[in-house]
């Protein structure tokens, strides 16, 4: 009877294993190609630096973000100073750091910026094994800069703020315009990456990529509350967005989100295995002819109000965009007005920005963990 009894606590053990595994396997291949890269890693705090090499669309591989010559920069004061940050302060990570800098934090924490912060090439903003809130004052303000991770911070009710001096990622103080209260914006960039965030409640708009930016991937990310929230082109009568490129890819939108997910002006943008949770407007729009390929997008549209997931400025010489909708799935009435030249609507990604697009029945695994994550330190996020 004894041997009965060890051999059923051996089988029950076995199966209890076994169950384990098979849920884990399954969770994992529910993720998206993005969260598999890293998310199975128990060990990612003491490997952080290969989240770098998980980025796909535009960004490209974030390689140039790695290496022996970062310089690891820990966050433990949530205070602020835009002319004098103070050692342990974000800001001072951002302006006297010298080279490259990965920056993480203690703790969890509030911070509220007295000025928007200059987010300085070569940089990663880590917010992995902490919440991290930066809300109630400036926000992210990337100018001119190149390979900057922004990841797992939560972004919220950003405020105006009117022109005044900060200390640049140089350590020089630098006059500053009026800002109009976005979670981030992006003036004239190139290889930047924006996964994992959590953004809502801003005065202005969410995410903006503007003046000549491009090879951005805006990935995994919770956008929520919010009239206006991704602008892709800075105005009409900026030509040089004509180059922008930009993958909008696993990002979950919704509930209470108005318009622009993404607008874009004269760019291309792919917008790939997204969530749509209804919409006010419009889910996608854009003007002075754009190219938009949206792929295997799940559309649900609201109960009540608009059902078509598009909007289209006339330019006065008629329709001027180029929008091809490929495998989306559309749902509670939900439709999507095609029209343009389809063929100018090829992603055509090299051999570093290239990855499987899932079937949209997948979206909503895909996104279940979109927005910054609660990781603990001792195990898998």
């Amino acid at each position: 009877m004894a041997s009965q009894g060890i051999t059923f606590l051996i089988l029950a053990a076995f199966m209890a294993f076994m169950a384990t595994t098979i849920s884990a396997r399954r969770s994992i291949d529910n993720m998206n190609v993005i969260d598999k890269c890293w998310r199975t890693d128990a060990n990612w705090e003491n490997n952080r630096h290969n989240l770098a090499s998980c980025s796909v669309g535009y960004a490209g591989k974030m390689n140039k973000n790695m290496g022996h010559d970062v310089t690891y920069y820990e966050v433990t004061d949530s205070g602020d100073d835009a002319l004098n940050p103070k050692l342990g302060t974000l800001r001072y990570g951002m302006t006297q750091v010298k080279g490259k800098v990965w920056v993480t934090f203690q703790k969890d924490m509030n911070i509220t910026l007295q000025k928007p912060l200059l987010v300085r090439s070569f940089s990663v903003i880590d917010g992995r094994g902490a919440s991290v809130h930066i809300a109630g004052g400036g926000c992210l303000l990337l100018h001119r800069a190149t390979n900057v991770i922004i990841h797992g911070i939560r972004i919220h009710d950003c405020k105006a703020q009117e022109a005044g001096a900060v200390m640049g990622p140089e350590g020089n103080i630098i006059p500053l315009g009026t800002v109009d209260g976005d979670a981030i914006r992006l003036v004239t960039c190139s290889n930047i990456w924006i996964d994992h965030n959590t953004l809502y409640d801003c005065e202005d708009g969410l995410i903006d990529v503007t003046r000549g930016s491009t090879n951005v991937t805006i990935s995994n990310n919770w956008f929520r509350y919010q009239n206006k929230v991704m602008l892709l082109g800075h105005d009409d009568g900026y030509r040089r967005d004509k180059d922008m490129k930009v993958t909008v890819a696993f990002n979950h939108f919704g509930p209470h989100c108005r318009q622009r997910m993404p607008r874009i002006r004269f760019g291309y943008a792919h917008v790939v295995n997204n969530l749509y949770l209804g919409w006010g407007l419009y889910a996608i729009g854009g003007s002075m002819n754009p190219s938009i390929k949206s792929q295997a997008n799940l559309f649900i549209a609201p109960n009540e109000g608009k059902k078509e997931v598009t909007w289209r400025k006339h330019n006065g010489d008629g329709m001027s965009w180029n929008f091809r909708s490929v495998e989306d799935v559309f749902e509670n009435g939900a439709s999507f007005l095609s029209g343009g030249d389809g063929g100018a609507v090829r992603p055509n990604y090299n051999e570093d920005q290239s990855f499987p697009v899932s079937n949209a029945g997948m979206v909503r695994a895909l996104t279940k963990s979109a927005g910054a994550l609660r990781c603990s330190k001792a195990s898998r996020c």
